[in-house]
């Protein structure tokens, strides 16, 4: 029997809600302790009947919980006698009572559990972060289980608790938004740092251009002036023609330039967060040469070969062009760290000659739009495979690494609706591939 005493919910919710802490205790007696933290937030505390039953963090629970399974080997049987769900907002407690049954050997034991479940909804998903537990001093059924007194109580005991709690949480979630908020800039100015040699020598070439063309149609409109005067107007009109290119050329390179200021103010910036049409064939190709000039300019010794392979079909999509900029600059700029490295095989062969390649594609795949970058670097190990997404791995030097950028691309293309795959095989390289939905 579920009854509900606070709060308005919709069957689903309920269900929902009473569902997680069923299965949460039926994985205590199933002996699936994996199970029953998969249901639990990274912060939850524990309140028990002992002396020392009691845990401020998820660890020191799991440990409770793994040591009760030491003292209690035995499987037993779990049946909910009642529930009642209250839930305010995106805060629900359950409290109910359930009866234990155990078989040692051919004695067979019923005891009574009351707790209560407090559930906090975290990413679209309720999970549990706080648990009471007790054992009432009496064991005999049809005794009366708790007078009013002690009832009202009890209640108002769990209802600061649960004001406590909400409390508690919500100074951490504050916490935990300016600290994600800080690392986030650190990142994108590390990454900016990265650029800036490389945004140098790309708007140079425009300058030089603007500087030239400026220079050589000085010169020509004094021959134009001298043709004028001398009363040759066909002679003018030919170098008229030459000044006019000339200033095209200029208009040409200066918004050339001008795009390369954009880029990096859009790099820099938190900009709209607004998805707006961009050709990503041109955002790929543009980080690619930025990425490759920036190296250059911090290491003249270093080369490599840049392939590119664009679906020209593509056409403009839907994105925030800052944040997948961002994605797409880090996947390079490490693609680049990786392809000067040769293979294993390559220092135990005389004539073996590595030529670091990085390939940059775009691809139109149904509803999806892939974009790839591959390096014919060593490959990542499989032990460090599950761990290249985690925040502040690295497998760069102190000091030449964040270990935020592949966490926070992650974290960018998820928000995209897309997914950010790898595919890599020791000794031939990785491909890093963005899939982003068109819509």
């Amino acid at each position: 029997m579920t009854e509900i005493i606070n709060g308005t919910v919709s069957p689903e919710v309920k269900d929902e809600i009473l569902r997680v802490c069923r299965v949460f205790w039926e994985s205590l007696a199933e002996r699936d302790i994996e199970k029953r933290f998969s249901l639990c937030a990274d912060i939850v505390t524990f309140i028990g009947t002992g002396l020392n039953e009691k845990a401020s963090n998820k660890e020191e629970y799991f440990e409770i919980n793994r040591k009760g399974m030491e003292q209690f080997p035995h499987p037993f049987q779990i049946e909910f006698l009642w529930s009642r769900l209250s839930v305010i907002d995106d805060i629900a407690w359950v409290e109910n009572e359930v009866e234990w049954q155990m078989q040692v050997d051919d004695l067979k034991t019923k005891n009574l559990v009351r707790n209560t479940v407090i559930l906090k909804k975290i990413d679209g998903k309720w999970l549990i972060v706080h648990v009471h537990g007790s054992i009432p001093d009496y064991t005999l059924y049809g005794q009366n289980y708790m007078t009013s007194e002690e009832t009202v109580k009890k209640n108002r005991e769990l209802e600061g608790m649960v004001f406590q709690r909400t409390k508690d949480l919500n100074e951490s979630l504050e916490i935990l938004r300016s600290t994600q908020a800080l690392l986030i800039q650190s990142e994108k100015m590390a990454s900016l740092g990265e650029l800036t040699a490389g945004i140098a020598h790309e708007i140079q070439n425009p300058l030089n251009f603007v500087n030239n063309f400026s220079e050589v149609s000085t010169e020509l409109v004094d021959e134009m002036n001298e043709e004028i005067t001398k009363g040759n107007l066909e002679d003018a009109k030919e170098i008229a023609n030459d000044l006019k290119q000339n200033l095209e050329k200029i208009n040409h390179h200066g918004k050339r330039a001008g795009d390369i200021v954009k880029g990096m103010l859009q790099h820099s910036s938190s900009g709209s967060g607004k998805k707006e049409p961009t050709n990503i064939n041109a955002l790929a190709d543009e980080y690619l040469r930025l990425a490759y000039h920036g190296l250059r300019a911090k290491d003249k010794s270093f080369n490599a070969t840049m392939k590119t392979d664009f679906d020209e079909t593509i056409g403009n999509i839907n994105i925030v062009p800052q944040d997948i900029g961002r994605v797409i600059l880090n996947l390079i700029t490490n693609a680049f760290y990786a392809a000067p490295l040769p293979p294993e095989g390559g220092f135990l062969d005389p004539d073996y000659a590595h030529s670091p390649t990085v390939w940059v594609s775009t691809k139109k795949v149904g509803d999806n739009i892939l974009i790839s970058v591959r390096d014919n670097g060593p490959g990542i190990p499989k032990k460090i495979l599950d761990k290249i997404f985690q925040p502040f791995f690295t497998t760069k030097p102190t000091g030449q690494g964040t270990g935020l950028g592949l966490s926070l691309s992650y974290d960018i293309v998820k928000a995209h609706g897309g997914e950010l795959k790898v595919e890599t095989k020791e000794g031939e390289g990785s491909t890093f591939t963005i899939q982003i939905p068109t819509n």
